[in-house]
């Protein structure tokens, strides 16, 4: 008869597209962060080693695809890699922000769908399991032939507006951007116990943002424009415009994943927006912070979902009740 062999280690690295999510990631997971050494040669080629055993481990790996994007796909690709070679038992990767994920289908002849691509690429490196955060669409799930987990930020950004003292609950309306975005808008909504409204935009890109009307009533309301990401900020600012003029008293907004591209910081700064709640899933530079962003932490939603995987327990207890707000 066999003798049962001892499960494998948890054990959490990082890379270097944002430490300190992976820090209170490893934090609320309750172990410490492996050891690895990742270098940047002149010419942009990437060398990683791991620096202590893991043979017969399960690894989680922490990398958002954010910019520069390529760089820290490679980087994750790579380290994926070296963690199959040094006979790792599983391979989860942690991507608290999917990079390409916008490229999700054909929208046009002879276009990629980069999406699936990245996936494939993951899958063919020999990762076993993703968890990732608020996609740019939900379907994406089906790009994969493995298990991911998709976890979801609504009941931490509800969590700013819950416990913010202005914002009476029968005042507030959630908006939605675009039609796209009502089913976002929606959960919530619903979780706040307020109606939607819908900012009718018809441009095809958030570059060319034109609001023509706002469907439902903001008169004399806080509105909360709600989106997955905020990348250049125009669409964002101009339907805050939109909601101005259409009697809104005050505009909030919140999204998951600051991308926050050229000049977005500063069109923030510029605009009506009262506040924008963002989480920490990619890591800001100096140059884009503002006194307007209200930035919440997801490193407890990781690490309870890492300790939930590890120990083979489902993950839909964190898709219910209420998690603590974290400063970042």
């Amino acid at each position: 008869m066999a003798e049962h062999v001892e499960a494998g280690k948890m054990k959490v690295f990082a890379l270097n597209s944002n430490r300190p999510l992976a820090e209170k990631i490893a934090k609320a997971a309750g172990v410490t962060l492996g050891k690895s050494t990742i270098k940047h040669f002149s010419d942009g080629e990437i060398q990683i080693s791991i620096d202590e055993s893991i043979r017969g481990d399960e690894l989680f790996l922490i990398q958002s695809v954010s910019d520069p994007v390529n760089t820290n796909l490679m980087e994750l690709l790579i380290m994926v890699d070296a963690a199959r070679r040094a006979s790792a038992e599983k391979i989860n990767v942690v991507v608290p922000y999917y990079g390409y994920s916008r490229a999700d289908r054909k929208a046009r002849s002879r276009e990629p769908i980069t999406a699936k691509l990245i996936a494939s690429m993951m899958q063919m490196d020999g990762v076993d399991r993703v968890i990732t955060l608020d996609l740019h669409a939900a379907q994406l799930q089906g790009f994969f032939d493995i298990p991911v987990d998709h976890l979801q930020s609504d009941r931490l950004l509800t969590s700013y507006f819950d416990q913010n003292p202005r914002l009476a609950d029968e005042d507030i309306v959630v908006v939605a951007p675009d039609h796209a975005g009502v089913s976002r808008a929606r959960r919530l909504a619903e979780l706040l116990g307020a109606p939607i409204a819908i900012i009718d935009n018809r441009s095809e890109t958030e570059n060319a943002a034109h609001p023509d009307a706002v469907i439902g009533n903001v008169t004399g309301k806080h509105a909360i424009l709600v989106d997955d990401s905020i990348d250049t900020a125009i669409r964002i600012t101009v339907s805050a415009e939109a909601l101005k003029r259409a009697g809104a008293a005050d505009v909030f907004a919140c999204a998951t994943h600051a991308v926050l591209s050229g000049d977005a910081t500063q069109r923030i700064d510029d605009s009506v927006l009262e506040k924008v709640v963002i989480t920490d899933s990619i890591q800001l530079p100096e140059d884009k912070q503002s006194d307007k962003f209200e930035i919440l932490s997801v490193g407890e939603l990781f690490g309870k979902a890492i300790d939930l995987i590890y120990h083979e327990q489902p993950v839909d207890s964190l898709f219910h009740g209420s998690l603590k707000r974290q400063k970042q």
